[in-house]
């Protein structure tokens, strides 16, 4: 793990214990499932892309824990760990993981497969693993790195518990997610109501300063309609919230919301409905071999040259 020495790079003024109240109640939360599991399913797409067959396998902030199943029955062999920070969601997780079918046929691999293969899961920050290093074959994130303030020290602490040739996937939201509501509440008032997301490019640069090799990012935007503006906020309110220390504190005055509104019902599209634009940023990267020792000796390596 990063040194608390060290410099590190803030994403944005991130309340910790704010977001873990944010996510402090599941039934809160799953009316924007629909977006994760979308979201969850480009990811695995893509990871059907690599050839990797891990023992060990983290999904990082798995909130209710819908990816444990995904990853499950892609990785019947391996042990599939759940960490969320937030108690009630990391409980939800071990909840679904008990569930009758998910039970029976994490007993029947325990039988067939070797020790650990199942579902566990844990309630602990993903940017302090309470893992050893080396400990993992896949690390797994999906919508949740955008949570934490300093997502260098995070991914520093991605690679010290990855193997070599260990792979990291994960998305999250860029820069242009919520901008149609950034707009909006810029007509409200200059407090900073969303994340500003940080940048594609920027995560690929802390991805190399972090030691991994061959960081791939991409990116994909989703825009999600609907007919009320009161929709909308319900599924902005659904995704987490305002998780900024430096956001407005106090009631917001009737006639500043309606400036906020009006704007936003500018926006509505040819179709009659109001757009909501999410840019999910796509990224994967692998730990790789080490050059120097532990004292700094360099590490060379000898490959045996193939029969002709």
């Amino acid at each position: 793990m990063a040194s608390p020495q060290s410099p590190s790079k803030m994403s944005a003024p991130i309340d910790g214990a704010r977001v873990r109240r944010l996510f402090a109640a599941p039934g809160r939360i799953a009316p924007s499932d629909f977006l994760r599991r979308e979201v969850a399913a480009r990811m695995h797409e893509r990871l059907q892309l690599v050839r990797i067959v891990p023992k060990q396998v983290l999904d990082a902030g798995c909130g209710a824990g819908a990816d444990l199943a995904l990853l499950q029955k892609t990785y019947p062999a391996a042990q599939i760990l759940g960490l969320d920070a937030a108690p009630a969601m990391a409980a939800s997780a071990a909840s679904a993981g008990a569930a009758p079918g998910m039970r029976s046929l994490n007993q029947m691999l325990s039988r067939l497969l070797p020790a650990k293969a199942g579902v566990d899961v844990l309630c602990g920050d993903f940017g302090d693993l309470p893992f050893g290093p080396n400990s993992l074959d896949l690390l797994w994130s999906n919508l949740a790195l955008h949570w934490h303030p300093q997502p260098d020290r995070v991914f520093a602490e991605w690679r010290r518990v990855l193997r070599v040739d260990g792979l990291l996937m994960f998305s999250n939201f860029g820069p242009d997610t919520f901008s149609e509501l950034r707009t909006a509440f810029a007509a409200m008032d200059e407090t900073p109501h969303t994340l500003p997301f940080v940048d594609m490019h920027d995560f690929g640069d802390q991805l190399v300063e972090a030691g991994f090799s061959t960081p791939v990012m991409d990116m994909e935007r989703i825009t999600v309609t609907y007919d009320s503006a009161g929709a909308l906020l319900a599924d902005v309110r659904a995704l987490g919230g305002n998780p900024l220390a430096t956001r407005r504190r106090g009631l917001i005055g009737r006639a500043a919301w309606r400036r906020m509104l009006d704007v936003l019902e500018a926006g509505r599209r040819p179709d009659g409905k109001l757009g909501l634009t999410f840019e999910v940023i796509f990224g994967h990267a692998f730990r790789p071999a080490p050059k120097t020792t532990a004292a700094g000796e360099a590490i060379v390596r000898f490959q045996p040259r193939k029969p002709q």
